[in-house]
């Protein structure tokens, strides 16, 4: 069973991308980020035609979640992370998929920091810290797959120091999603590459992409029993290098 994960940047430009690597990867189950379109915007039809079926939040402009499932129906638990009924962004969703738990989260990116949108950044890490402290505790197989907005250690981005006031790498940021993992998650392509880096992302700006300027933000956590079933994992780079590419390329796991 084969579970990626891929921040999109808007799914209504970016289609055809999406279309593309889901014909060649041909992922049983993927996570969607950054949809940028509304409910009634989601591409379903051209979705369903790829032979997917989908369960999805949308949120005009920005945010926006989605499950895809090849051949399967996803079974929709959750459509947004508990503990603030007036959080109305569009960062989580959960569904079942043949018998696994998916969680797709969009964690916030928290820039400028510091400031309320670090704030806000850390407030979504504890309140998920809760939520998947339950999930663990219900010994269900569990996948919370999606973009951390984290690059967890300097192993995670490349030699610079343009990026030292960036959310992404401050040492909250770092500890906050360490303390996630340290519940008795599996990183999995970390698991697997303990001394590659693994970028997922790589900025448009600043000529990065060719410099392979990256870091790793987009994260497959794997519960205590679904860890011991990892057998593959890794990041399809070459989407990254598509005309018109999303900023972030595909992360994905194979699980027996």
């Amino acid at each position: 069973m084969k579970i990626a994960t891929f921040n999109i940047n808007n799914i209504g430009r970016r289609l055809p991308n999406l279309l593309r690597w889901l014909r060649t990867a041909k992922p049983d189950v993927v996570c969607l980020q950054e949809l940028k379109c509304t409910q009634e915007a989601f591409p379903i039809e051209a979705i369903e035609k790829a032979g997917y079926r989908a369960v999805w939040r949308g949120q005009k402009t920005w945010n926006g979640v989605a499950i895809l499932a090849r051949k399967t129906e996803p079974v929709l638990t959750r459509t947004a992370l508990p503990g603030n009924p007036k959080d109305t962004d569009a960062r989580y969703i959960e569904a079942a998929v043949r018998g696994i738990v998916i969680g797709c989260l969009y964690l916030p990116n928290g820039n400028p920091q510091p400031g309320p949108k670090f704030d806000y950044k850390l407030a979504w890490f504890k309140r998920l810290h809760k939520h998947a402290t339950k999930l663990i505790k219900s010994e269900l197989p569990v996948v919370l797959a999606g973009d951390y907005n984290v690059a967890p250690t300097q192993l995670d981005i490349y030699p610079t120091k343009s990026w030292d006031k960036d959310a992404l790498i401050q040492s909250k940021s770092r500890a906050a999603f360490k303390a996630l993992v340290d519940q008795g998650w599996c990183d999995a392509i970390r698991e697997l590459y303990p001394d590659k880096p693994m970028f997922t992302f790589w900025d448009y700006k600043r000529n990065r992409w060719p410099r392979d300027a990256g870091l790793r933000l987009d994260h497959l956590l794997l519960s205590p029993q679904l860890a011991p079933r990892l057998l593959k994992a890794g990041v399809d780079r070459a989407v990254r290098s598509e005309d018109g590419a999303s900023d972030h390329a595909p992360a994905w796991v194979v699980l027996k």
